[in-house]
């Protein structure tokens, strides 16, 4: 008999009215499209109990049930890339991502991707969704990441991450001078005429930021950012729509800015950062297996860390 896994989330007001392949999809990140469309026709999708079609319309309230099955990822081929591992054990890896490196095969990242890698180091994750990754970083977004090794400790990890119990602490050099610490509060969505890009939008997902200055420089500031929340781009859309847009962001920042007076090792420097500069500092969850709480840490990689030092010395 195949295991499955069950997950059960309630919709919320801002999926209220939206199809159920569409709602899905957004209950469940994890899955890809495709499968949550044909698990939805076998009937493995219930709302409150029922079947419904992909194209029934959901009410806030409505629980939403999926019975969820296991398919070897056959089409994602294993690739000897390396892993940085911070740690691991027979239910979970966790590790350091560098940036560049993009975390699940798509258009125009066939291979080469830490999915990938991991299908290498641990053939036995094939048969996981996504080869265990519970959450994701952007490619250009470096730092700390959990992959589930067994369904239960995936199962475990995704209710945790829905109930927002894994804390999830970033670094993020941003152009400004904000005042203070403070939240930022904003549904996130697709931007309404550039499909690839996300935005604040009326009807978009709950999401909240909340950040702390760590470190003031004449035209930039260190930040130290907590997710409440975990929408794609979110610390990248909440700071910019706050005016205060990531160090390098290519789809959410601005024009260049020079802190006045910069010499040319500061604006060679800058010129020179051409990601985002968010790093995922530190990973905190309660073990699916032990019930321990643990916590990872890693520090700023080596451009990151570089970018800072010239910008103390102005």
């Amino acid at each position: 008999m195949v295991e499955t896994i069950r997950h059960e989330a309630r919709i919320p007001d801002t999926l209220s009215g939206r199809r159920l392949d569409r709602a899905v999809a957004a209950l469940f990140p994890e899955y890809s499209r495709s499968r949550l469309q044909r698990w939805i026709r076998d009937g493995r999708v219930t709302v409150d109990g029922g079947v419904r079609r992909p194209r029934d319309p959901v009410r806030e309230g409505e629980v939403v049930a999926l019975e969820a099955e296991p398919e070897t990822e056959t089409f994602l081929a294993p690739q000897e890339i390396p892993l940085e591992i911070l740690y691991e054990d027979e239910a979970l890896l966790v590790l350091d991502k560098p940036p560049g490196l993009v975390v699940h095969p798509g258009a125009g990242n066939p291979d080469g991707t830490l999915v990938n890698a991991l299908l290498h180091y641990d053939p036995d994750l094939s048969v996981l969704p996504r080869a265990g990754v519970v959450h994701r970083l952007d490619k250009e977004t470096s730092g700390v990441l959990v992959v589930a090794r067994t369904l239960a400790a995936h199962a475990a990890l995704v209710d945790q991450l829905q109930r927002r119990v894994v804390g999830r602490e970033y670094q993020a050099l941003v152009v400004g001078r904000p005042t203070a610490g403070g939240k930022v509060e904003g549904a996130i969505g697709r931007h309404p005429t550039d499909r690839k890009r996300m935005a604040v939008v009326e009807r978009g997902r709950p999401a909240v930021t909340h950040y702390r200055v760590a470190e003031r420089f004449s035209a930039h500031t260190l930040l130290n950012v907590w997710l409440e929340t975990g929408r794609t781009h979110q610390i990248r859309v909440h700071m910019a729509y706050a005016g205060f847009p990531l160090v390098g962001d290519p789809v959410y920042g601005r024009r260049l800015v020079f802190p006045k007076g910069a010499g040319e090792g500061v604006r060679q420097a800058l010129s020179g950062f051409r990601r985002q500069a968010l790093h995922a500092r530190r990973l905190t969850l309660v073990h699916p297996v032990s019930g321990d709480e643990m916590s990872w840490e890693t520090p700023l990689p080596a451009d990151m860390a570089a970018l800072l030092e010239v910008l103390r010395g102005g």
